[in-house]
């Protein structure tokens, strides 16, 4: 029987950047369902956070592993814990990832109320590997994601990452389109780590069951 992901977006344009991670994956037994709620995307106050985390409780009924593809309301995942089945924060799995080796780590985030949330889970990574990181917020890039202009959002993600030393990490899941901009230096993405990352939760609790 495939395993079931239930990805919980704040923008719908996320969807095919995960089911084309979903895809890639060896094997072909692993099903994505995709529940977007774009009023999510807001400041990440305690009430946002409750209400993403109340909808996080709600899929981990109806699927193997629960996805929260969303940086910016990334912490309302800690809130799921205790939900029925494994509850993961997509850019958790990408900060894992992108520290595990330490060295340095150039993190670019284009949405400016994603910094916060991204910078606490990724300095929680680095601190357990010596991981040195730096952020940058590329300029003008969430205007462009905002109207709609998607080929200027990834190519000004590229542009900023051009020629920064050390691993590049594209930290929202909607910048994961400026990957194929970059080919001579492939960044880390949100879609292909956080999908892996939700597929292994997901076996792992059904082994145990």
């Amino acid at each position: 029987m495939p395993l079931t992901i239930a990805c919980l977006h704040t923008a719908h344009s996320n969807v095919p950047l995960f089911e084309a991670a979903a895809q890639a994956l060896p094997g072909g037994a692993l099903r994505l369902t995709h529940h977007v709620h774009p009023a999510l995307l807001r400041e990440p106050t305690p009430d946002t956070l409750r209400e993403a985390a109340t909808l996080l409780h709600d899929l981990a009924q109806v699927a193997d592993a629960v996805l929260l593809t969303c940086s910016t309301i990334g912490a309302a995942a800690a809130l799921a814990q205790d939900a029925a089945r494994p509850v993961l924060r997509a850019d958790g799995a990408l900060a894992e990832a992108a520290t595990r080796t330490g060295g340095r780590v150039q993190v670019l985030y284009a949405a400016p109320t994603t910094r916060a949330p991204t910078q606490a889970v990724f300095e929680a990574a680095a601190a357990r590997t010596g991981a040195t990181l730096h952020l940058h917020l590329v300029e003008g890039a969430w205007a462009m994601f905002l109207a709609g202009d998607l080929a200027a959002y990834h190519a000004r993600i590229a542009e900023t990452a051009r020629g920064l030393p050390g691993r590049i990490v594209l930290a929202q899941a909607s910048m994961a389109g400026a990957a194929a901009l970059m080919p001579e230096a492939p960044p880390l993405t949100v879609p292909a780590i956080g999908v892996m990352a939700a597929a292994r939760a997901a076996l792992t609790a059904r082994d145990s069951r």
